[in-house]
């Protein structure tokens, strides 16, 4: 692992950077250290357990108290097992054990990845910026906003182009942004042409300042199929204001389903459908996703015709965060009025439906190239494997989705791996915890490198973290529950 290059240094090769570290110094990424002249790893390797509630407890005669320990079930994570760079040697850690009478095997790495990035799903109706705009941290693009999706904005972060393709300062900081994400920790992201948003795994956004507490409910034909009939009888019309879908209940075949009579209000924007309306203003941080703060700017006329004085309007939005209730004069000009308790209710019941607003943080990385050496001699094998669901892919015992199609891509939930799973080396490149689980049988015909093989007894009697198993993760050892 290290090569002695001189008196009081040691040079390590867990990356290509090749640090050339002196006594009592670390590397550059502060993952290993010289101490007496030998590379040492600071971090110790992390161990999850966990007692099973179908074990058997024995019956004690002592009124000593007994920690189960003997009942524990052990995995061990890739985190601070260390790299298999240069990937011609096995993976640091190839560990039997045994599940359910089953000789199993779990290959334990921590992956060196330039081809990788962090897909950030924001919970807001707020306007985030333009599809394909640059996302920034200190300047320096670092992603880009992708598609907008149901009640939340996309943005893709990372990947080997901002790593690598660009500027050395763009290529820094888009790994400390990727570390940072990773790691459940803040970053303020700048949007061009949009917002700055503050993110943190499993916590609300903060969009401008202010921090975003619900996702909306649905669209705004949506949210009137949901609520249509608990407004009948208490309101003569129903606008609900959505940047992308706004609905208008008595136009819309709810309202139709339930015998409503035409209100002859009309909203601007693009008509759809019966009801359901689209772009009746911009996208910004107003009602419903939209630039505006006055409702009333989006009625184009009320036809004389069809409306009515004393005509009741309830105006709200996707997240029950705005609403309003007009009354029409003899003018048929809508006039600001006291929402009656059984329209609050409904208002309210929508703020109720909408679920809390997160900020979801999901790495993915390709487990593919010279990572797949230190599994097997036979690279593709391993990749058939994953494929045909013989060998489960875990990150820090995280479960993942794999991705179809060629090599081994896949993504994980952040929030799912134990804290400070996630490191960096300078070349610049993101540090991840990888494990492979599949039958040792199964590994032995694969290729695997058997001769590496080190029972869990041998590696638990080392230097190790053993904490808790993170109990809404699955067992890595067990078949994914239907």
């Amino acid at each position: 692992m290290s090569e002695a290059i001189e008196a009081g240094l040691v040079r390590c090769d867990a990356c290509p950077v090749l640090c050339r570290i002196r006594e009592g110094k670390t590397g550059a990424c502060d993952r290993y250290a010289n101490k007496d002249g030998q590379l040492i790893r600071l971090d110790p390797l992390l161990v999850q357990g966990r007692v099973p509630k179908d074990r058997l407890v024995p019956f004690l005669k002592s009124a000593e108290a007994w920690d189960g320990a003997a009942l524990r079930e052990h995995f061990v994570t890739g985190i601070g097992s260390g790299t298999t760079y240069p990937d011609y040697k096995p993976a640091p850690f190839i560990v039997a054990s045994r599940h359910e009478g089953i000789d199993m095997v779990t290959v334990v790495s921590e992956g060196i990845f330039s081809y990788c990035g962090v897909k950030v799903k924001i919970d807001t109706d707020r306007f985030l910026g333009p599809e394909q705009a640059a996302v920034r941290v200190d300047g320096e693009p670092v992603g880009h906003v992708t598609t907008q999706e149901y009640g939340s904005q996309m943005l893709s972060i990372g990947g080997v182009h901002h790593l690598t393709g660009g500027s050395k300062k763009e290529g820094v900081v888009a790994c400390d942004t990727l570390l940072k994400l990773c790691n459940k920790q803040s970053v303020e992201l700048a949007i061009d042409g949009g917002s700055r948003v503050l993110v943190q795994a499993g916590r609300p956004p903060v969009v401008d300042g202010k921090p975003e507490t619900r996702m909306r409910v649905g669209c705004g034909s949506a949210t009137i199929g949901i609520f249509a009939k608990q407004w009948l009888g208490h309101a003569d019309e129903v606008i609900v204001v959505d940047d992308h879908i706004t609905g208008v209940l008595s136009e819309h075949q709810a309202g139709r389903f339930l015998d409503m009579r035409p209100a002859g209000i009309r909203v601007r924007g693009r008509k759809s459908t019966p009801g359901r309306y689209f772009q009746v203003a911009n996208p910004g941080l107003g009602w419903g996703g939209t630039d505006i703060e006055d409702p009333l700017a989006i009625i184009e006329r009320i036809d004389p015709k069809t409306a009515w004085p004393g005509l009741r309007l309830l105006m709200v939005s996707t997240t029950g965060e705005h609403a309003g209730f007009f009354t029409l004069d003899r003018d048929l000009r809508p006039q600001p009025d006291a929402m009656p308790s059984a329209l609050r209710i409904v208002v309210d019941r929508i703020a109720e439906n909408c679920e809390p607003a997160l900020s979801t943080v999901l790495f993915m990385a390709g487990a593919g190239g010279s990572l797949r050496a230190g599994v097997t001699e036979n690279p593709v094998r391993l990749t058939l494997s994953v494929k045909d669901a013989v060998t489960r892919v875990t990150c820090g015992g995280a479960p993942t989705y794999v991705w179809p199609g060629g090599g081994i891509t896949f993504m994980v939930d952040v929030t799912r791996i134990p804290d400070g799973a996630f490191g960096f080396v300078p070349t610049p490149a993101l540090v991840a915890p990888v494990e492979f689980t599949l039958p040792l049988e199964r590994y032995r015909a694969l290729g695997g490198h058997m001769d590496s093989v080190v029972a869990l007894d041998r590696v638990l009697a080392g230097r190790h973290d053993d904490r808790d198993w993170i109990s809404a993760n699955p067992w890595p050892f067990e078949a994914p529950k239907p």
